[in-house]
C-alpha cells in the first residue's frame, strides 16, 4: 500500500507516526504479537505490540521478529500504573536499548514514564478514558491522545461513549486525538475523520484475524457474537487494581453473577487455576484471555470483545480487514463530500 491509494483518509497523524492510513492496532496484551503487528504495518496501518507486564526477554524477541517482518514504524504498549515499578523500569530500558522510539501507555497517567520516553526523543501515545486524564497526559508530554469509550473491549477506563468523549477532548487539545471503542469497519473510521479526529484505534477488529495470537475459540466466538452479547464487569480483575472493569463476551462466569457484574474485590476472589500456557497457570477471574498456546477451561476465561463485535462475521487476514475498512471509509467520505457539494450547488442555483 502507498499513501496515494487512500488520499481522502490521510491525516497529519500519518506523517507523525509513519503510516499510510490512520488505523491503529491496539496493543492487546498477549494478542498483539509481532505477526499481527507486521500484518497491520505492511497493510499501511500503525501497529502496537502488546507487551503489558511481559519480561524484557520476550519484548526483545518480539521487537526483533517484528523488524524482520517489516520495515514500517510501530509502538510498544506498556501500562505503567498496573506494572511493578522494577519491571516497568526494565521494560522501558529494554525498549530504548532496542531503539524503540514510540510507546503507547494506558490507564492512569504516570508522568515520570512519559517524561522518560520524551527525554530519550520518543513519541508517546496515551490512551485515556476521561477528559481529565487526557489533560493530564497532554500536560505530561503525550504526543497523541487515544480517547477510549465505554464501547471498547478489554480494559475500559472511563464510562463515556467514544465519540462523546472524543468531542470533549478535541475541544481543548493541541495534539492529535484518536477514537477508540466499537470501531470495526469503514463506517466508524469515516465518522471519526468527519468529526475531526486524527484516526481510529481498533482491537476487536484485529483480534478476529488469522494473525492474532488469540485462541481460535475466542476468534470463533467473536465472529458469532452480537453487540448485546458483551458485558462490562470487574470480576476478571486478578492482576489488576480493584475496580478495573473489562468488556467481554458473556460466559459461564458472568452469567453466574446475575446482576452483580461490578463491585468485586480481587482480595476476596479465589486463586483457582483453570488453564495453562505451558507450565504457567491461568486463574479463574484473572485478566488473562485464551491464546494460541492456552489449554484448559477456555470458555471461563476473559473473552474480550467491544460493542462493534456484531459487525465482525468472519476471521480474515488483518491486511484484508484493514483494506476493507479503508475502502468503505473512502466511499462514505466521498459520498458525504459529494452530497455536500451538491446541496451547496443546488442552494446557490436557486438564489
Amino acid at each position: 500500500m502507498t499513501d496515494c491509494l487512500y488520499p481522502a483518509l490521510r491525516t497529519p497523524l500519518c506523517d507523525l507516526l509513519g503510516c499510510d492510513v490512520p488505523i491503529l492496532l491496539a496493543g492487546m496484551g498477549g494478542v498483539s504479537r509481532w505477526e499481527l503487528a507486521a500484518a497491520v504495518a505492511n497493510a499501511g496501518g500503525y501497529p502496537t505490540l502488546g507487551m503489558v507486564r511481559e519480561a524484557p526477554e520476550l519484548i526483545e524477541r518480539e521487537v526483533q521478529a517484528l523488524r524482520a517482518a517489516t520495515g514500517r514504524s510501530f509502538a510498544v504498549n506498556l501500562i505503567p500504573a498496573a506494572t511493578d515499578p522494577d519491571l516497568l523500569d526494565a521494560q522501558i530500558a529494554c525498549c530504548l536499548d532496542l531503539g524503540v522510539r514510540a510507546f503507547s501507555f494506558f490507564w492512569d497517567v504516570v508522568p515520570s514514564a512519559v517524561e522518560r520516553v520524551k527525554a530519550a526523543g520518543g513519541l508517546v501515545l496515551h490512551q485515556v478514558g476521561t477528559v481529565q486524564a487526557a489533560r493530564n497526559a497532554e500536560a505530561a508530554g503525550a504526543d497523541v491522545l487515544i480517547a477510549q469509550g465505554i464501547e471498547a473491549g478489554g480494559h475500559v477506563h472511563g464510562r463515556i461513549g467514544a465519540f462523546a468523549l472524543t468531542a470533549e477532548i478535541l475541544s481543548g487539545s493541541r495534539v492529535p486525538v484518536v477514537v477508540s471503542g466499537g470501531i470495526v469497519d469503514g463506517r466508524g473510521l469515516a465518522a471519526a475523520l468527519a468529526m475531526g479526529a486524527a484516526g481510529v484505534h481498533c482491537g476487536t477488529a484485529f483480534l478476529a484475524t488469522t494473525e492474532s495470537f488469540a485462541h481460535d475459540m475466542h476468534k470463533r466466538r467473536l465472529a458469532a457474537a452480537h453487540a448485546a452479547d458483551t458485558v462490562l464487569t470487574d470480576v476478571f480483575v486478578l492482576n489488576w487494581p480493584r475496580g478495573a472493569a473489562v468488556r467481554v463476551l458473556a460466559n459461564s462466569v458472568t452469567q453466574a453473577l446475575g446482576d452483580r457484574l461490578l463491585g468485586h474485590d480481587p482480595e476476596t476472589l479465589p486463586r483457582e487455576p483453570i488453564a495453562w500456557d505451558e507450565d504457567v497457570p491461568r486463574l479463574r477471574f484473572s485478566t488473562d484471555s485464551p491464546l494460541r498456546t492456552t489449554k484448559g477451561e477456555l470458555e471461563a476465561m476473559a473473552l474480550y470483545a467491544g460493542q462493534g463485535v456484531g459487525r465482525i462475521t468472519d476471521v480474515v487476514p488483518a491486511g484484508e480487514r484493514l483494506r476493507l475498512m479503508a475502502d468503505e471509509a473512502t466511499v462514505l467520505l466521498g459520498r458525504f463530500r459529494s452530497d455536500g457539494c451538491g446541496h451547496e450547488e443546488a442552494r446557490h442555483g436557486g438564489e
